[in-house]
C-alpha cells in the first residue's frame, strides 16, 4: 500500500514514520527547502523521543521518502493525507485554512487515479465539504473520496500514542474510503484498538471536543490550586480525591501555570468560534480561554510578590522554557509572559530548558542569557522559578541548588519539589496549591 503525507511538520512526519513502520510506503511532501534538507539528511526539525531513530529505520528500509514534487508523492497513493499547519487566524481566533485549501488545490491537480483524501489536520466542522466541494470543481473526471482522521498525539510520546492508541476516529460516508482506511490501520485492528467510523463533521468534532475537554480539566484544577492557597487545602490531595472517581479519571489534574503548547490554545479558541457561529456557544470553553490567558499572565506577580514585591535588580533564574518537557515547542508556552513581564521590570533572568532554548531565542527579550546548565543558571540568582518539570530538575540536589543560588526564592509553579525538604535546605519555598512546610 502507498500513501501521500503533504507537510512534514509534527503531525505529517510522526504519522508518515509511523504509517511506514506498518509495513507502507509514504512519500512525505515538504515544501520548505531548510526542513527538507533537514529531514533527507536524517535530523529532525522537531525534538521529540524515538523520532531519529524511527525514521531512520524506515527510510533505511525504504518506506519512507521525504521530497517537494507533489505530483510523483500523490501519483500512484491510495490515499493523500493533508498534515499541513491551521494556525489560529489573526483578527478573530478561527483556524487559518489556506494552508488547507492550498495543499487540496495542488493535490486535486496532480492525481491521476481514484483516491481518498484525508485530513489529518485539526479542521473546524464543515472542512471536509468544502473539501469535497473543491475536488468535484477541480477533477469531476476523477472519483476522489473525502474523509477525516484527526491525529491524538501528545507531544513527548507521540510514537507510542500513535502505535497504541486510545482510539482511532474516522470520518468517512464512502465504501471505499472505509475499506482503505481500514487496510491501512490494520495493525491496530491486530492488537484491539478501538477504531471509531463516523461522518466527516463529527470526526471534525470529536477532535476539538477532547482537546476542549482536557483544557477544561487543567483549568479546573488550575482554580481549585488558588482556593485550596485560599483555604489550607492541599491541591495534590484534592486531585487524588477527586480523580480516584471513575467519572472524573486521574490525568490533567496536575496544577500549573496554564496550558499551552501547539494544540490546546489553538484549539479551544477555534472551538469558541465555531460555536458561536453555528448559534451555539460554548460558555464553558469561553471561560476556559479566558481563564488561562489570565492565569498565564497572573504567574509573574506570583513571581514579583515572592520577590518581595520586586524584582528590579535582582537576577532570578528560570529552569524550563518548552510549554511542557519532552519537546522542544515553545509555542504558547506560560514562559513567554513570564519571564517578558521579569525582564520589563527589571530583572537579569538567566534560563535553562533542555531542548527549547534556540527555539526561545526569538519569542523572549534578548536581555535573557541562556546557560548550559540549571546549576549555572542558579549560580549567584537571587531567586528561582520552576517553569517546565523536566526530569532532569526534579533530580537537583537541593543543598547544592542553594548553595549555588545568593538568594532564597524558590517558586515552584509545577509542584516538582517536596516543601520539607527544599525549606530543610534553607528555601523560602513557594508552590502552587499547597502550603510551604511548617
Amino acid at each position: 500500500m502507498r500513501i501521500a503525507m503533504i507537510g512534514g511538520g509534527y503531525v505529517g512526519l510522526v504519522s508518515g514514520a509511523c504509517f511506514a513502520e506498518f509495513g507502507v510506503e509514504v512519500a512525505v511532501v515538504e515544501t520548505d527547502p531548510g526542513k527538507l534538507a533537514a529531514l533527507r539528511a536524517g535530523r529532525m526539525p522537531i525534538y521529540e523521543p524515538g523520532l531519529e531513530q524511527l525514521v531512520g529505520e524506515n527510510v533505511a528500509a525504504g518506506r519512507l521518502t521525504f521530497g517537494d514534487d507533489l505530483p510523483a508523492a500523490v501519483a500512484e497513493a491510495e490515499a493523500v493525507f493533508i498534515a499541513v499547519g491551521t494556525p489560529t487566524r489573526r483578527g478573530d481566533g478561527h483556524a487559518d485554512l489556506s494552508y488547507v485549501t492550498a495543499a487540496v488545490e495542488q493535490v486535486a491537480r496532480a492525481i491521476r487515479r481514484p483516491t481518498v483524501v484525508v485530513t489529518k489536520s485539526t479542521v473546524p466542522v464543515g472542512t471536509g465539504r468544502r473539501i469535497a466541494a473543491i475536488l468535484r470543481e477541480l477533477r469531476p473526471d476523477l472519483e476522489i473520496d473525502v474523509a477525516s482522521n484527526p491525529e491524538f498525539l501528545r507531544e513527548g510520546s507521540a510514537i507510542a500514542d500513535f502505535m497504541r492508541p486510545d482510539r482511532v476516529v474516522i470520518g468517512c460516508e464512502s465504501a471505499r474510503a472505509q475499506e482503505v482506511l481500514r487496510r491501512l490501520y490494520r495493525p491496530l485492528y491486530l492488537i484491539e484498538a478501538p477504531i471509531l467510523f463516523t461522518g466527516i463533521e463529527t470526526a471534525e468534532l470529536v477532535k476539538y471536543a477532547a482537546n476542549a475537554f482536557l483544557a477544561m480539566k487543567v483549568t479546573f484544577i488550575n482554580e481549585m490550586a488558588d482556593l485550596c492557597e485560599r483555604v489550607g487545602a492541599d491541591v495534590h490531595d484534592v486531585a487524588r480525591g477527586i480523580g480516584l472517581d471513575g467519572r472524573i479519571g486521574r490525568k490533567f489534574l496536575h496544577p500549573g501555570p496554564g496550558f499551552g503548547g501547539s494544540c490546546f490554545p489553538k484549539d479551544t479558541l477555534a472551538l469558541m468560534r465555531i460555536a458561536q457561529d453555528a448559534g451555539a456557544p460554548s460558555r464553558l470553553v469561553e471561560t476556559v480561554v479566558a481563564v488561562n490567558d489570565a492565569r498565564k499572565a497572573g504567574m509573574a506577580a506570583r513571581i514579583i510578590a515572592a520577590c518581595g514585591g520586586s524584582v528590579r535588580g535582582k537576577t532570578i533564574a528560570v529552569l524550563g522554557l518548552t510549554f511542557k518537557p519532552e519537546t522542544d515547542d515553545m509555542r504558547d508556552s506560560p514562559a513567554i509572559p513570564i519571564v517578558s513581564r521579569l525582564v520589563e521590570d527589571g530583572a537579569a533572568v538567566r534560563a535553562f530548558d533542555p531542548e527549547g532554548m534556540e527555539q526561545a531565542r526569538p519569542l523572549l527579550p534578548g536581555a535573557v542569557t541562556y546557560c548550559r546548565d540549571a546549576l549555572e543558571a542558579a549560580d549567584g540568582a537571587d531567586a528561582l522559578v520552576l517553569i517546565t518539570e523536566w526530569n532532569e530538575f526534579r533530580a537537583l540536589a537541593p543543598d547544592r541548588l542553594r548553595a549555588a543560588m545568593r538568594g532564597a526564592v524558590l517558586v515552584d509553579l509545577r509542584n516538582v519539589y517536596d516543601p520539607a525538604a527544599m525549606t530543610g535546605a534553607g528555601f523560602a519555598y513557594h508552590a502552587v496549591g499547597r502550603a510551604a512546610a511548617r
